[in-house]
């Protein structure tokens, strides 16, 4: 039979520290073998795997921060509890930046040493259950750090495979919030250029007569403030991918510039008499409608259609209303493990509030709402008075569900995307394409849904 017990390793030079330890905690019910300094606690290592690791700060041959170190290095995974006597705490405190879960000060008292053990088994079930609950939460519809189950959404997933390979141009559309840099992201992840440098710039975010700079780079007195010569991100980039995040925003002035390095494959710094070859994979990203700006004449039509070659349409999220409880759990499960806390679930209330939103800032905005509904919650459930006021009373008043006795949130949404498209058909005849546009979804979403619930 196993011995589930927790398996504790005790490094420390004193054989009377190391008996009484080992006899106080196999009471405690732990397991517990010892070695008296580091490199012998390393060669225990090597030959069983412990739950936690408890070990001295002085020792002969390898004391306890060498031995952490050591232990690091190799990825150990077992939280190490350092033990230090009057003197050494400076070290201690160093070693817990360097990654040592706690420290305790000798002498000590036994309840102070089961008081840290219970706390890190604690943390370490925590770490495991979010784990869990993120392998489930993504399981088959995680592509690459992207999750959905929406129909539309596995379509674009199959769209980044094909072009993932090639350095065919990428112009990634959507709202803001809809997740356009995670498909960049993807992209280069899960092609050729994987391994190679992703950089990503907001054309936005950088004052005009520094973009240039920004972007190609600038030899030494080009400008005043110059006083080195400094490679810009296409340099940066080079055999890897090149991210343009809000392209619309880029002034003309550059977009002319912007489509030379597109069709020569070549930069030229800022002040600099000769061009440098670059192999750089261009991804652009924008919320704006570049058609219309290109009517407007605010955007360069070359540029357009030479950004244009693969483009993709991200879907918002009130198209997605599937994926909600699904990033919502993923969330949840985020900032339980960032704040070592247990995951909190929607209640059933709470979801349908979530469901019945327009999510005008998307998924990004779904994500602060699950942080915030994470500390205002009593550490179980989010419920409707952990959600913002925006989502407590949304336009047009919210779409119930009959709950009764039943808490399933899956059966919950289901039955409101269900009534929701019963009442779109009603109201416009039958006509699928208005009763879409109704819904706020595209027309092959209301099919796929169709299908699913079985409705004629």
């Amino acid at each position: 039979m196993t011995d589930k017990r927790p398996h504790i390793l005790i490094i420390d030079d004193e054989e009377n520290l190391r008996h009484m330890l080992s006899a106080m905690l196999s009471r405690q019910g732990y397991q517990a073998d010892t070695a008296e300094n580091g490199a012998q606690g390393l060669q225990c290592l090597r030959e069983k795997v412990y739950d936690f690791i408890l070990c001295d700060i002085r020792m002969p041959e390898m004391d306890g921060k060498g031995f952490l170190a050591r232990a690091l290095d190799e990825n150990v995974p077992s939280p190490v509890i350092m033990m230090s006597a009057y003197g050494s705490i400076d070290t201690a405190v160093e070693c817990m930046k360097m990654g040592a879960y706690d420290f305790i000060s000798k002498p000590f008292k036994k309840d102070e040493i089961v008081m840290v053990l219970k706390k890190a088994e604690e943390r370490e079930r925590l770490k495991s259950e979010n784990s869990r609950l993120r392998v489930e939460v993504a399981g088959r519809d995680e592509f690459f750090g992207i999750i959905s189950r929406n129909q539309v959404m596995q379509e674009i997933f199959g769209q980044i495979r094909k072009v993932a390979d090639l350095k065919t141009t990428v112009l990634i559309l959507g709202e803001s919030g809809t997740g356009k840099e995670l498909v960049a992201r993807a992209i280069h992840v899960s092609g050729a250029r994987a391994g190679k440098p992703f950089v990503a710039v907001n054309c936005g975010a950088i004052p005009e007569n520094l973009l240039e700079s920004e972007l190609f780079g600038h030899v030494r007195g080009a400008f005043t403030d110059a006083s080195t010569g400094k490679a810009g991100l296409f340099e940066q980039a080079d055999n890897g991918t090149l991210l343009l995040d809000e392209i619309g925003e880029m002034p003309l002035s550059l977009q002319v510039k912007l489509l030379r390095v597109l069709q020569e494959e070549e930069i030229r710094r800022v002040g600099a008499s000769q061009s440098k070859k670059v192999n750089v994979r261009v991804i652009s990203a924008t919320s704006r409608d570049l058609q219309a700006d290109v009517r407007s004449g605010r955007f360069r039509e070359d540029l357009f259609f030479r950004l244009n070659v693969f483009g993709i349409m991200l879907p918002p999220l009130r198209e997605r209303p599937e994926d909600i409880p699904y990033l919502a759990r993923c969330f949840a499960g985020k900032y339980a493990a960032k704040n070592e806390t247990a995951p909190v679930r929607c209640s059933p209330e709470a979801m349908r509030l979530l469901l019945s939103y327009g999510w005008p800032g998307n998924i990004r905005e779904l994500e602060n709402v699950i942080e915030r509904g994470m500390i205002l919650s009593d550490g179980v459930a989010i419920t409707p008075d952990c959600l913002p006021p925006a989502l407590r009373e949304p336009a047009g008043g919210v779409v119930a569900a009959p709950v009764g006795e039943n808490l399933s949130i899956k059966q919950a949404e289901n039955a409101i995307e269900r009534d929701l498209i019963r009442k779109a058909l009603l109201k416009t005849g039958g006509n699928r394409t208005q009763a879409a546009k109704i819904l706020e979804i595209s027309h092959r979403s209301l099919l796929y849904k169709l299908k699913e619930f079985g409705i004629e």
